[in-house]
């Protein structure tokens, strides 16, 4: 979704409208690789069961940076292991790149609020992980080492990381694990990242980096990222799309369009239009709630 405007920083605007005419809008410049039909997901079974989701439908166009907010518990976890195909839904439709997802997806790269690396592989061996278990890269990887090897170390070089290839998570800061972390899911070149909570462990002026950082590669690279956040404020300055759950079971309740140019910067936070949207989006967080604001 092209989210371009051509007037000045003051003159961000945010657009809400309903989800439906949000997912014909996001058509109509890129086709969907992401479509949820009526989705529903239930945990358990007979009275120890739990509706996470009910009547959940939603699409991302291809390209876009799409953000999913809403209550503690509202299933926006949930969706994201649908989308990736770690669950199968309980009733309704998940298609991604045109395909029925029924079994873990493979265009997907993902990345979580914990880095998970593994304490024993350097940057490099870390952020190269990915060639030696994903199709079809795991089938070459002997005789693609080198080409591999190549993108892995380009990669890092572009998040700052190109004087710690050597180095083991233990001798990483925070943000430093997940800019690596990032760069794991990223290495083999996923049409679709998943980006649940990745921020949210960090210090403030290390994650507002780690959104710079993540803006960047989305731009260089076009991939289509759905992001799973608590952070208002994060959702609006990365996202061209924001979508609020309603409480479980959660469906899609609210989307607005995000009419900031690119590249944002930290001073697009504090201009009162950006504030408005913080606010708007919050007020509809706490209806779902069942709070007034």
């Amino acid at each position: 979704m092209n989210t371009r405007t051509d007037g000045p920083r003051a003159g961000a605007n945010v657009t809400a409208i309903r989800p439906q005419q949000l997912q014909s809008a996001s058509q109509g410049q890129a086709a969907p690789l992401i479509e949820i039909d009526g989705v529903s997901l239930t945990y358990g079974e007979d009275h120890h069961s739990v509706l996470a989701l009910h009547d959940f439908s939603l699409k991302v166009a291809r390209g876009e940076f799409a953000a999913i907010v809403g209550p503690s518990g509202c299933g926006k976890s949930t969706f994201l292991k649908l989308v990736s195909g770690l669950r199968r839904p309980t009733a309704g439709t998940v298609t991604v790149a045109n395909q029925t997802v029924d079994k873990p997806v493979k265009i997907v790269g993902m990345a979580f609020q914990n880095a998970a690396l593994m304490p024993w592989r350097t940057c490099l061996e870390n952020v190269m992980l990915p060639f030696e278990v994903v199709q079809p890269h795991r089938k070459r990887k002997r005789t693609d080492y080198a080409l591999h090897r190549e993108r892995a170390v380009a990669l890092l070089a572009s998040v700052g990381l190109a004087d710690a290839l050597s180095r083991y998570p233990a001798q990483l800061s925070g943000g430093m694990q997940q800019r690596v972390a990032l760069c794991r899911s990223l290495v083999h070149e996923p049409e679709l990242l998943l980006v649940d909570e990745p921020f949210s462990a960090l210090d403030a002026f290390t994650r507002e980096e780690l959104w710079d950082v993540l803006q960047g590669l989305h731009a260089q690279r076009r991939f289509t990222v759905v992001l799973v956040t608590h952070d208002l404020t994060e959702a609006v300055y990365l996202a061209d799309a924001v979508h609020v759950l309603s409480a479980r079971p959660g469906r899609v309740i609210h989307s607005e369009i995000i009419r900031i140019h690119r590249p944002r910067t930290p001073r697009d936070r504090f201009m009162p239009a950006f504030a408005d949207m913080v606010l708007s989006l919050r007020s509809k967080i706490g209806a779902a709630r069942g709070q007034v604001s």
